[in-house]
């Protein structure tokens, strides 16, 4: 029988991030009692967990800590039945700046949850990874079993929080299983992230150039309402089926170059502006993945998850959702902070 998280307390950390914040409402609009861990932070904000329509809003619990902070996690964790893992620093090229800061945020964070979930028995831990712990493809599509490379810090973290996962259920028999996301996109992502990024620059009129990076490099796009529906059917798969400390792909199975995705965004904009390199957006030669393809097969047939939105059909409903906010010149930086 599959898991009812209706009939569950479920905990999300990075609920105030990019898709931490599209998976609290969603879950909410499901009937699940959510409590959503938000970064505390000096101006009391709780980033993008502000963007959700009032009604779910007043449905749910927000807490405001730190998940470095292993006391803070301890507490908040007590009763919590699944725990959906997101908070991290997601940044690469700060990650090539400030490693340390995404080892205490992604390794040690990871810890604390891990060690509280073990303490309460927690029911299911996902473990929120990334498609970067695979750098660039040896063999396409990339399957799970694909040699992990860390090609930049924030890979090495994230590769390190994949094998503590591993260790605690082989070690403790935990619950805990990872959701490796390909490059996810949608309302709400930082524009430290190529698409958005690309669509600010495009419609934005204080903004002269279109600076871009490596425009060669292929991801596997995935819009993210489909990924908030890998979460949540990973969540709710029948215990004796899920293979606890493995990896679960979530990617649509096909690869897109940039120069493809800006020709895309240009033509929704029908912006002339010039591009213009930046080299801040180019990562060093050793680090940049060249490829990123999803074999998710082994998701679909655990859970019978598909990718439901088409590229196309994802970067007008992102580019609207831009549009509508500079126009109301309501734009607010999400944070490093949270996934």
């Amino acid at each position: 029988m599959n898991i009812n998280l209706k009939n569950l307390k479920v905990l999300v950390t990075g609920a105030d991030g990019f898709i931490g914040s599209h998976l609290t409402e969603k879950l909410v609009s499901m009937g699940v009692n959510v409590k959503a861990l938000s970064f505390y932070n000096a101006y009391n904000s709780n980033g993008w967990l502000e963007d959700i329509d009032e009604k779910i809003k007043n449905n749910f619990e927000i807490v405001n800590g730190d998940i470095r902070d292993i006391e803070f996690i301890s507490k908040i964790s007590g009763k919590v039945d699944v725990i959906f893992h997101l908070a991290a620093l997601i940044s690469i090229p700060y990650s090539y700046l400030t490693p340390r800061s995404f080892i205490n945020t992604n390794v040690l964070g990871t810890l604390n949850i891990l060690e509280a979930a073990k303490k309460e028995e927690c029911k299911r831990i996902i473990f929120t990874s990334t498609s970067e712990v695979y750098g660039t493809a040896k063999t396409v599509p990339i399957k799970e079993e694909h040699i992990l490379q860390a090609q930049s810090p924030y890979s090495a973290s994230k590769i390190a929080g994949d094998h503590l996962i591993e260790s605690y259920v082989r070690s403790f028999n935990l619950p805990a299983v990872i959701l490796r996301p390909f490059n996810t996109y949608g309302p709400r992502q930082s524009e430290k992230a190529v698409i958005p990024s690309i669509i600010r620059q495009t419609i934005d009129s204080n903004i002269s150039n279109i600076s871009t990076g490596n425009l060669s490099t292929k991801r596997d796009f995935n819009y993210v309402s489909d990924t908030v529906e890998a979460f949540i059917k990973l969540a709710e798969a029948k215990h004796s089926l899920v293979e606890f400390g493995k990896a679960y792909n979530s990617g649509t199975g096909t690869a897109v170059k940039i120069s493809e995705v800006l020709d895309k965004v240009i033509k929704l904009s029908k912006s002339n502006k010039k591009l213009k390199k930046a080299e801040e957006r180019i990562r060093p030669d050793n680090s940049e993945v060249e490829l990123l393809l999803a074999s998710s097969d082994k998701i679909k047939k655990l859970t019978g998850w598909v990718p439901n939105v088409t590229l196309d059909t994802g970067l007008k409903l992102t580019f609207d959702w831009w549009k509508e906010r500079l126009n109301k010149k309501d734009i607010r930086s999400s944070s490093n902070y949270a996934i």
